[in-house]
């Protein structure tokens, strides 16, 4: 029987389904009569005809130079590059691939390191399931703690981490190291004289040190509300309601000492603390406003005789002037004729008078 292989072709020739050979372009003749057969195969990409096993073929020289076959070891991974550009991830243990108008090549990367290391490119990460590894990215102001079976290996800064998951059991922990605000809402505090009230305290902290922290503490923000409410009512209970309200930074003080001496227990630094609002039940707020209200009436009473007094005191100084000094007195005369004046809409003269004589009787 007439077999025609192309250039870009090769056929493997089988008697009685056992290879014999391969053969590249050319014109063949194999007497079927005898049980020989050609499978004939496009010489490009990864090679299809594997019915016959690798072993079996790579016996054959021709093949061999025509093909590159790649094995991925275990604990590794590989990446598929043709003609030197990256294509794909090799997500199998073998493969063979024609080797005659396109370069192949499985470029191999241990996981046996754990960390990930610089010769393992953004785009191959990229293309790696998420099985494979462990990606931890640190921002700023954070820290990072990563864990090799449970058990912390190292402290990582600002960054993008990535650790192997084929030795280890890879975990990790980010600890937000910038300055946080504890909000205190609403805490209801019976004073000294067992007035009722409730109180909004704002605080500001950070942590210390994270590898601490972790091995320490679990729930942070729970314990240092609780932390700041015990606080708040064992120093605020010590006085009375007028001493609160008239002492609120003094007492803000106390209570940032007093935070100051626990912070140890919580590995943090508190930064600062203070009472924002003081909120009094509806019948002392009446009751403090009827105060005030009576307080800036008389202090409005106060002003308005000091006034009165003042000006008194300025109309007997001007009539004291104008008795000494006839000159000032009659000035003052023509000073509210004018005034009067220029109220007057018209004037009518009346009688044989002139007009200057009956303006001089209005003087």
């Amino acid at each position: 029987m007439k077999y025609i292989i192309k250039d870009n072709q090769a056929g493997f020739v089988l008697k009685n389904g056992v290879f014999q050979k391969m053969i590249v372009s050319g014109t063949y003749y194999f007497p079927k009569m005898f049980g020989y057969h050609v499978e004939i195969e496009e010489m490009t990409g990864e090679l299809d005809y594997l019915d016959v096993p690798y072993q079996v073929l790579a016996k054959d020289p021709t093949f061999l130079k025509a093909t590159v076959h790649m094995e991925i070891p275990d604990g590794s991974i590989g990446f598929l590059y043709i003609n030197g550009k990256l294509t794909s991830f090799a997500n199998r243990k073998e493969y063979t691939f024609w080797n005659q108008f396109e370069k192949h090549e499985v470029k191999v990367i241990s996981m046996e390191e754990t960390v990930i290391g610089s010769n393992v490119s953004k785009q191959m990460i990229s293309m790696i399931p998420k099985s494979y590894y462990t990606e931890m990215p640190v921002g700023e102001g954070e820290v990072g703690l990563v864990y090799y079976d449970h058990v912390l290996q190292k402290q990582l800064s600002k960054g993008i981490y990535r650790f192997w998951n084929y030795s280890h059991n890879i975990t990790g922990k980010i600890f937000d190291m910038k300055q946080k605000q504890l909000d205190i809402v609403g805490q209801e505090i019976l004073t000294k004289d067992k007035i009722g009230i409730r109180m909004n305290v704002a605080c500001m902290y950070k942590i210390r040190d994270a590898v601490e922290f972790a091995a320490t503490i679990s729930d942070l923000k729970g314990q240092l509300y609780s932390a700041v409410q015990l606080a708040i009512r064992e120093i605020v209970g010590n006085y009375k309601l007028d001493e609160i309200l008239e002492g609120k930074e003094q007492i803000s003080k106390e209570i940032y000492t007093a935070l100051k001496e626990r912070e140890s227990m919580f590995c943090v630094n508190f930064l600062s603390s203070g009472i924002k609002d003081i909120i009094l039940p509806g019948e002392i707020k009446a009751i403090m406003n009827s105060v005030l209200v009576a307080e800036k009436t008389a202090q409005a009473n106060v002003i308005s005789r000091r006034e009165e007094v003042a000006s008194t005191r300025s109309l007997l100084n001007t009539a004291k002037l104008m008795d000494d000094n006839k000159t000032l007195y009659k000035l003052k005369e023509l000073e509210y004729l004018e005034r009067i004046c220029e109220k007057v809409g018209e004037i009518s003269v009346n009688g044989n008078a002139g007009l200057l004589e009956q303006l001089g009787k209005i003087m």
